[in-house]
């Protein structure tokens, strides 16, 4: 049966793939560089903004790469405003007309500091995205969901949490994350700008491996339930980076019994040359690596197996090309208990 289910996976994932390519052979080099040139732009004036980083490019989409690059690199994410909301949020759990009065009256300090700082939340991010795409005549919408992360809608969708962006080009939507491409909140809770261009036009079925939309069509693919959102290993920027789309185990809590072997499968959405493979689990800070078994390169999907051989619980990390792209967490039982149910 789990044959089966790895059977039609791919065949779904191999009917879909045509759409990471459609702007495979576009140089985004002078995009980027309209992007750079204009660093440090004023947001006060978006008509203008958008008509610098755009006027320049034939294409749609390269119009299209030059706002997203530019908003990515030149916003910063607000640690500070997202505490509050998220404070707020918690303390209107019981009252959403009160939350949304609330959410009201902040939007037009949220929008002030965003035009004048640069600095702002998912939503933030994900308006101004639109609204340059407005003034240089491309479609873009809002997409409101749920964001899986390390620390919210991990097992269960706790709260919509997220915001990002669906842009059509050439008459086909796709999808991007500025909020996600444009860097991360260190331990101090500073923002870092590290592009990340994974997010940007992400094959969609990648893309729903940690957002959820409240709309079902923004998927872009199949129809996804929440337990089939939240059931699946924890993925990070870097599963995005390298385009690493985890295949099986299907799920991220597995139970098996000692001496099983599990199979662990990835694809790779993009050219690359073999990948580095490795399948780790951490005492405090420092890292253990398993010796896995039979490792296969097909069709530009991976193959290994590894064999639990004594009982207890295991956060599992696999790892490609020195980076961490999928998280597990493995029961082993007796070979003589009864297994539970996967």
């Amino acid at each position: 049966m789990k044959n089966y289910y790895l059977l039609i996976f791919l065949l779904i994932c191999n009917n879909i793939i045509a759409q990471i390519s459609d702007f495979e052979s576009v140089d985004f080099t002078i995009a980027d560089n309209v992007a750079r040139l204009n660093k440090g732009a004023s947001l006060k004036n978006l008509p203008v903004l958008a008509h610098k980083l755009t006027h320049k490019l034939p294409t749609e989409v390269e119009k299209f790469r030059a706002i997203y690059t530019w908003v990515c690199n030149n916003i910063k994410g607000d640690h500070y405003q997202h505490e509050k909301v998220s404070r707020k949020r918690k303390k209107f759990e019981n009252d959403s007309l009160g939350f949304i009065k609330w959410n009201k009256d902040y939007k037009k300090t949220a929008f002030k500091i965003l035009i004048n700082k640069k600095k702002t939340m998912c939503t933030g991010y994900a308006y101004i995205i639109k609204e340059l795409c407005f003034f240089a005549n491309i479609e873009s919408v809002i997409v409101d969901g749920y964001g899986r992360s390390v620390v919210s809608n991990v097992e269960k969708l706790n709260k919509p949490n997220h915001s990002w962006n669906a842009v059509k080009l050439n008459n086909k939507w796709y999808l991007c994350d500025a909020t996600w491409s444009s860097g991360y909140t260190s331990s101090e809770n500073s923002f870092v700008n590290e592009y990340n261009d994974g997010y940007f036009l992400t094959e969609p079925v990648l893309f729903a491996k940690n957002h959820y939309p409240f709309q079902k069509k923004w998927l872009l693919n199949d129809a996804l339930i929440a337990s089939d959102f939240v059931a699946p290993p924890l993925v990070y920027g870097e599963t995005f980076k390298h385009k690493i789309l985890p295949i099986f185990p299907k799920e991220m809590d597995i139970t098996i019994i000692t001496g099983e072997l599990i199979t662990f499968s990835f694809k790779t959405l993009k050219n690359t040359t073999e990948n580095q493979v490795s399948l780790v689990t951490f005492t405090g800070k420092n890292e253990h690596g398993f010796k896995i078994q039979e490792l296969k390169n097909k069709n530009e999907i991976t193959t290994f197996k590894y064999q639990f051989k004594h009982k207890g619980y295991y956060d599992v990390h696999l790892k490609v090309n020195n980076a961490i792209v999928a998280t597990y967490i493995v029961q082993v039982l007796k070979s003589e208990a009864k297994k539970l149910p996967l």
